[in-house]
């Protein structure tokens, strides 16, 4: 459905040139944008988006940095800020549902917590997770058994070109593991809000194994119980952004576990036996992904490809808390970064014939310049 909304193009923006981008990334890593604005509002967002197309401009959506790798060179277009804030919480009498709508820019982890505090179930699980909320149906994120596609009933939109705004609803964003619409046509929509349907009082959802052994006993968990386990599990694998941890400059995950069909899955196992790191095949992590698919861990398969929590390659390295977290220390550049990542790609592959995707998206750099 198009909405009626239209906003003019004289709206009036502050462009800024050379403006460093590392600082604005988790990774604290890349060069300069050739031209930066920060989007307080809707209208702001728009008119950047004409500024940009009016000079043939790439565009680069910045929100908080938490999925960015950014060349050393930086990025030669325009980098739009999302700033946009705003949280609207709604029911109707036709719906055991609560409707919460927020802007783009709004921090996701401030609205979870709110989500929770108000007794909401639906996005519990995905505590702690550093961005926007813009950002997350982008990557469909998920963690510890929630993704967003579960709960988000709508998503906002700008179509660059048009500058319409359009409301999609969920089967238009094509929703996948880590993916969507949004992520395979980046330069189709940016997004504004999202709206996603939550349950009053409804159960916390309990489906990752690592989640449930650390619930056993609280009978029944409570969504704040979940909340708080969570923050406690991601905080052990430095999966939280602290001044204090060596490791927080990361991306989180930078690659996604692959998923496969069950016989590449089985074909994986019986290399894995061959290779001596399990006695059996039924010993390697994997959970059923839907299908007929099989995901497996693919932090599992870094570590049993030789690369050790807590490796350093100069400024560098992978995380002390986790092997699925590559770091960086300070001082480094993004080609090392990406160097680093490649090599580990190209290790699990020869040995267990799995090529593994990154989770990230790179920004003025192409992933698969290097071997495959």
């Amino acid at each position: 459905m198009i909405a009626a909304t239209a906003y003019p193009p004289s709206v009036a923006i502050e462009i800024r040139d050379d403006v460093p981008l590392g600082p604005l990334t988790t990774l604290e890593l890349g060069g300069r944008a050739r031209h930066f604005v920060d989007a307080a509002d809707e209208a702001a967002v728009v008119a950047a988006l004409r500024w940009a197309d009016a000079r043939g401009l790439p565009i680069l959506i910045l929100g908080g940095g938490s999925n960015l790798v950014v060349a050393d060179a930086g990025f030669a277009g325009l980098a739009i800020r999302i700033r946009t804030r705003g949280r609207r919480f709604e029911t109707t009498p036709t719906s055991s549902e609560v409707a919460l709508t927020a802007a783009a820019g709004e921090p996701w982890d401030d609205l979870v917590a709110e989500t929770v505090a108000r007794d909401l179930a639906g996005l519990e699980c995905l505590s702690g997770i550093p961005g926007l909320v813009g950002a997350t149906p982008i990557q469909n994120v998920g963690a510890y058994g929630q993704e967003v596609a579960d709960t988000i009933r709508g998503v906002r939109v700008v179509e660059r070109g048009s500058w319409r705004i359009r409301e999609l609803a969920p089967a238009d964003c094509a929703f996948g593991y880590r993916d969507s619409l949004f992520k395979r046509e980046p330069a189709r929509f940016v997004v504004l809000a999202v709206t996603f349907a939550l349950r009053p009082r409804g159960a916390p959802t309990v489906r990752y194994r690592e989640l449930g052994e650390a619930l056993a006993g609280r009978e029944p968990p409570t969504l704040a119980d979940t909340r708080s386990l969570v923050l406690t599990l991601r905080g052990k694998k430095s999966m939280l952004i602290t001044a204090d941890d060596p490791n927080r400059r990361s991306v989180g995950s930078f690659f996604m576990n692959p998923v496969l069909g069950a016989a590449e899955a089985a074909a994986v196992g019986a290399r894995a036996v061959a290779e001596g790191e399990v006695d059996a095949a039924a010993e390697m992590p994997s959970w059923p992904a839907g299908g007929g698919q099989v995901k497996l861990s693919a932090a599992w398969l870094i570590e049993r490809s030789g690369w050790p929590r807590g490796l350093r390659r100069g400024a560098v390295g992978v995380s002390g808390a986790h092997t699925l977290a590559l770091v960086h220390h300070g001082g480094g550049t993004t080609a090392a970064l990406v160097a680093l990542a490649r090599e580990i790609r190209d290790t699990v592959r020869t040995r267990f014939g799995v090529t593994l995707v990154p989770e990230p998206t790179f920004v003025g750099l192409a992933w698969n310049p290097g071997p495959g």
